[in-house]
């Protein structure tokens, strides 16, 4: 792939694109680099970027949500560990701390959750953890950003000797505060500071009775601040203390350094992965405020956006609670090349716009807002011309800066060029213009380019339809409101409404039928022949949506027919298999009661029990009777399906018990919620809602209501977070 004009991107308004997902970065350093995005160079990196956004956004979605990337920035950190001899400052150290720990937390939960963001895991494993430097840094540095007493065995002895010291001087300092003070030497503030020093608050008329070192006096000149003479022994000792102090921890501060130094690449590498991760989450949340996605991407040259949004209109109407209507185009080898054609403020520089931007959009890594069954392919090269291009400057007309871009367009124009061409011809007279834009269309067909271009020309459009690989389209526009609809319909062209407009715009009849009167009478057909074809092509979109309606409706009735016949019919079968055996049943029943009968009368066994033997016979010789081999083959039957059924039972057995551990394992994985007070939770075996009271050491107190009890946070579910 190769890289992409800066004009292009200029025209299509990629720049306001690249403001806005700076604006959704967390850091100064993501801010700078999300400003320097531009479309890729190399497929294979442009698949990995779109990929690791489409992760990133889906985490917006799910309960594993990626930690924070927040950091703070170590340029110049970077800088002083290439001079040899410099020592970093203590917030130095610990900003490179904290860039260590988010990034091993970032590596952790991505190797933990590697099946869910494969591609992030494999951009994290670039770099090694380092858990060395913010060990060490840890151990010299505390979380208050001081040096800790144990960062060395000559420290803590220095220090210890400061506190001595420091005793001293307060235990001399309050003996002599207490003896001047018996002698009513000091002012009523007995005491101040000066210098970092406790100094005596003495009576200017008493200087000379108190011994020790003047600091300086008050601005009336009432007192003097005296150090006693006492203390002045002890306050130099310490002052030399805190020298040694001061070059011992410069001297640790020192060693770190040297220490860290060799790391300098690998934080380095440590600061990028951060500020990748930056970006990418600002993809991830701009995507997800116009609902955008990575839709299917092919290699076969064919770029089909449905419902596709243009992102800057799209998050503007957004704000302003204002439709923005979505639009739907196909390009493809077959149908490369689509003129739009139509009114003016109808929609078509917009939708040459979308797909631009889009395009532009996604070569760069971004994802786009269309419906999840688009596809999409890659171009090399993206040529536009678009929008009043006058150069004051360079003394160029709009026609003959067009001119040069066709000029430009002509020499890098090929099989895997998308251009795009706003008002395609305009800017000279109109037969001149449009006979050279007709051939310079021909040439951009000829080379099995796929572009856009809008126009007015009719020439363009009967060329449009000539060529088999072209198509013409329009925005369909409401012929009895003439207000634009913003629809893109293809196949047709569009009428350009022109003297409708004017005459809706309030200008006379008589002089618009003046203007028709001078240009050629088949041109005016031409167009009104085409605003018809417009109306009537809207007339049968209408029928034939309600055509389709009514047939889809009547399907649905033939259906629910046929399944209510075929209920009836076997519902009719069933009766009379039924009827059948009541009817034998009932013939069989008066044989019997005949017989009875006659035993009745006569009281004769034996022609009872003929009678009955005979009936009997009669009814067995309806019956088939089965020979043995046949009831041994239906017995083996019974069996072998018997087992086949107990084989199915034991194998939805195991799968259960399969399933069951692999949810207790997805179970255990999944990350605890972390409890608060009154969150609303319940057992995990129980049904029973509670809140908490108190949570203490794993251990939490709920309250059901009636009674409360102490389980661990373990057996707990978060139904609902405390708001």
């Amino acid at each position: 792939m190769q890289q992409i004009h800066a004009k292009t991107l200029e025209d299509l308004e990629f720049p306001t694109v690249l403001e806005q997902l700076s604006s959704r970065c967390n850091t100064e350093l993501g801010k700078e680099a999300a400003m320097s995005i531009a479309p890729f160079t190399v497929l294979e990196e442009l698949q990995a970027i779109l990929g690791q956004t489409s992760e990133y956004l889906s985490s917006f979605t799910n309960e594993n949500r990626i930690p924070n990337h927040g950091f703070d920035a170590i340029n110049g950190e970077l800088r002083l560990l290439k001079i040899e001899n410099t020592t970093l400052e203590v917030s130095g150290f610990r900003r490179i701390a904290s860039l260590c720990n988010t990034v091993s937390l970032h590596k952790k939960f991505l190797k933990k959750f590697k099946e869910y963001y494969p591609l992030l895991f494999k951009f994290s494993e670039h770099w090694e953890e380092n858990k060395s430097i913010p060990e060490e840094v840890g151990n010299v540095i505390d979380k208050f950003g001081e040096v800790r007493d144990s960062a060395s065995v000559e420290l803590k002895h220095i220090r210890q000797q400061i506190n001595e010291v420091r005793g001293k001087i307060n235990q001399s300092f309050g003996g002599a505060l207490q003896r001047y003070q018996s002698s009513e030497f000091l002012d009523e503030i007995r005491e101040s500071v000066v210098e970092n020093r406790r100094v005596l608050a003495v009576k200017a008329m008493h200087r000379r009775k108190v011994k020790g070192t003047v600091m300086g006096s008050s601005k009336t000149g009432s007192i003097v601040y005296i150090i006693p003479e006492a203390t002045l022994q002890y306050t130099r000792e310490l002052n030399n203390l805190e020298y040694d102090e001061k070059e011992e921890v410069q001297r640790i501060l020192n060693e770190l350094t040297n220490f860290i130094r060799p790391y300098s690449e690998l934080l380095k590498g440590y600061q990028d992965y951060l500020i990748h991760i930056d970006i990418t989450a600002a993809k991830a949340k701009y995507a997800s405020e116009m609902n955008a996605i990575l839709p299917e991407i092919n290699q076969e040259k064919h770029l089909e956006l449905k419902d596709a949004y243009h992102p800057l209109l799209y998050l503007s109407n957004k704000i302003n609670n204002e439709k923005t209507w979505p639009q739907t185009i196909s390009l493809k080898p077959e149908n490369r090349i689509i003129v739009i054609s139509g009114p003016n403020a109808g929609g078509k520089s917009i939708t040459l716009k979308t797909i631009g931007l889009l395009q532009v959009m996604l070569q760069s890594g971004l994802l786009i807002p269309v419906h999840e069954r688009s596809t999409v392919c890659f171009f090399e090269r993206i040529l536009t011309d678009i929008g009043d291009n006058q150069s004051i400057e360079n003394h160029l007309s709009t026609y003959s800066y067009r001119l040069k871009n066709m000029n430009a367009f002509l020499k890098k124009c090929n099989g895997k060029t998308l251009f795009l061409i706003d008002e395609f011809g305009t800017g000279s007279d109109p037969e001149l213009g449009g006979a050279l834009a007709e051939a310079f269309l021909e040439v951009f067909y000829e080379r099995e380019a796929f572009g856009v271009i809008t126009t007015h020309y009719a020439n363009l459009k009967a060329l449009a339809d000539e060529l088999p690989h072209a198509t013409n389209a329009n925005m369909r526009f409401n012929s009895k409101t003439l207000e634009p609809t913003f629809q893109l319909v293809l196949g047709e062209a569009g009428s350009s409404f022109t003297f409708e407009v004017a005459q809706k715009n309030g200008i006379p009849y008589n002089l618009i039928n003046k203007a028709k009167k001078k240009i050629e009478r088949g041109k005016v057909r031409f167009d009104a022949t085409i605003a018809k074809l417009q109306k009537e092509r809207s007339k049968m979109a209408q029928t034939g949506s309600r055509l389709e309606e009514e047939e889809a409706k009547a399907r649905e009735e033939a259906e629910r027919l046929e399944k209510l016949n075929t209920k009836i019919k076997s519902k009719l079968e069933n009766y009379q298999e039924l009827y059948d055996h009541n009817q034998r049943m009932i013939q069989l029943g008066n044989k019997v009661n005949t017989a009875a009968e006659n035993y009745f009368l006569n009281n004769k066994k034996r022609p009872l029990i003929s009678e009955l033997l005979r009936i009997v016979e009669t009814e067995n010789s309806k019956r088939k009777k089965t020979s043995a081999k046949q009831a041994k083959a239906k017995q083996a039957q019974q069996k072998q399906v018997a087992h086949e059924l107990e084989k199915k039972m034991v194998k939805v057995r195991q799968e259960k018990k399969i399933e069951k551990k692999k949810a207790e394992k997805e179970e255990k994985n999944k990350p605890r919620p972390v409890f608060k007070i009154g969150d609303r939770v319940r057992m995990f075996d129980g049904k029973a809602v509670g809140s908490i009271d108190t949570l203490e050491k794993g251990k939490a107190v709920v309250n059901y209501g009636m009674f409360t009890t102490n389980v661990s946070v373990d057996q707990l579910e978060l139904v609902e977070a405390k708001k």
